[in-house]
């Protein structure tokens, strides 16, 4: 196995403008932004994305207009996110972030793009990665970073399309979950328009409505996952962003139970998301986020965590104080008015939320554990310890 390095695998190493670009108008916009945000478990989530107009575009791209099979590299905050341009996408780099575009005469696109997501190159970037407030790659740190390739091109366009079934199947399930929650959403606005709606104010219902704990976090992996504000994102909870506390040290009143309702409640950026929590193990949040749990003898929770998913363009314009400090008080929250269907149109329709629920779920469930195998097969293809046969019986069973 030879070694070279990524800027002699590459045609193109270039960094963004190291600021963000401009938002386009609401409704408007030719092309996405991409952020750090934006890339999540090694691909390029477009749901959130920033638009930018034509102009925007056109200045963002005048160094590299980003095409399929593109690799695009985080510098900072954090270090080394990684995601492959797809076919369809229409992007410039946001703040942070570098683009990288391979050489495909001598690396396989999503060969270096698995590469590049390894433990022991994760774990190189980081090692490179200078600042003692914010740890951040440098253009030629990048350039330099030594690569160890499998010889044959052929096998590296193995290892590629293999690595990525499994992620056209994770693809698939996150389609699902996202197709059963716009269901959801719509079944809900269905019944509350076709019923006699009722208007409630969020505190008249609830049993707690409560921010979470000052986390004293320990890498202790048989310790409590406390979620923080990247946890809450397109109305779910992404555990894997989340960290651990002392269990100990967190009162059994800020013990997540299912169904509940988290609002992120400071913050510029994110404050205002909201998702429900559904997961069958115990958890936390951390001082950042409300807890807003809805007692089941005033109201059905599912039903009201759905109004509570419906109203979040209102709790995010609720927000107090300066930029970089905005606030939520959970009076607002507690103030916040829902409209629900009628008490008998809520136990039908809790029928129907709750099926297309448990379906997401699985979906989600098995993108996990699929993510999972990935992630444990990517070491042992890039180092030879795995043959691509033997590799592919096992994504066989898995799939």
């Amino acid at each position: 196995m030879s070694m070279q390095t990524l800027e002699e695998l590459c045609e193109l190493i270039v960094d963004c403008k190291n600021r963000t670009p401009p938002a386009a108008p609401v409704g408007e916009g030719v092309a996405f932004s991409i952020g750090t945000p934006d890339i999540v478990d090694g691909r390029i989530r477009l749901q959130g994305a920033k638009r930018v107009t034509q102009e925007t575009y056109d200045i963002w791209t005048a160094r590299a207009v980003p095409r399929a099979d593109d690799i695009i590299l985080t510098r900072e905050a954090p270090v080394g996110r990684v995601g492959r341009i797809e076919d369809g996408m229409i992007l410039c780099l946001g703040q942070r972030t570098m683009l990288l575009r391979p050489d495909i005469s001598r690396t396989d696109p999503r060969f270096l793009h698995y590469f590049l997501l390894s433990d022991d190159v994760q774990a190189m970037l980081h090692g490179h990665a200078s600042g003692s407030t914010v740890p951040h790659l440098r253009v030629a740190q990048v350039r330099t970073l030594p690569v160890p390739l499998v010889p044959d091109l052929a096998v590296q366009r193995a290892i590629g399309q293999l690595l990525g079934a499994l992620d056209e199947k994770i693809a698939v399930d996150a389609a699902v979950a996202a197709t059963s929650r716009e269901l959801s959403l719509a079944f809900f606005g269905q019944a509350v328009h076709s019923d006699q709606p009722v208007e409630v104010m969020v505190e008249s219902v609830v049993t707690a409505l409560t921010r979470g704990v000052a986390p004293k976090y320990t890498d202790s992996s048989d310790e409590l996952p406390v979620l923080n504000q990247k946890c809450v994102r397109d109305g779910r909870v992404n555990l894997e962003l989340s960290r651990l506390t002392l269990r100990e040290k967190v009162n059994a009143s800020k013990l997540l139970q299912r169904n509940d309702v988290l609002v992120n409640s400071t913050g510029v950026g994110t404050l205002g998301r909201v998702a429900r929590w559904t997961l069958p193990l115990e958890a936390t949040v951390d001082s950042h986020i409300t807890i807003v749990r809805f007692d089941k003898q005033k109201v059905d929770p599912v039903c009201a965590g759905f109004a509570m998913l419906l109203a979040q363009p209102d709790i995010e314009a609720m927000g107090e104080g300066s930029t970089g400090q905005t606030e939520l008080r959970r009076a607002q929250v507690g103030g916040l008015e829902i409209t629900l269907p009628s008490s008998a149109a809520q136990k039908e329709l809790r029928i129907r939320l709750d099926a297309l629920e448990e379906r997401a779920e699985q979906a989600l469930a098995e993108s996990r554990t699929l993510a999972a195998l990935r992630n444990a097969l990517i070491p042992q293809l890039m180092s030879g310890r795995l043959r691509v046969r033997d590799a592919e019986r096992i994504v066989e069973d898995a799939v």
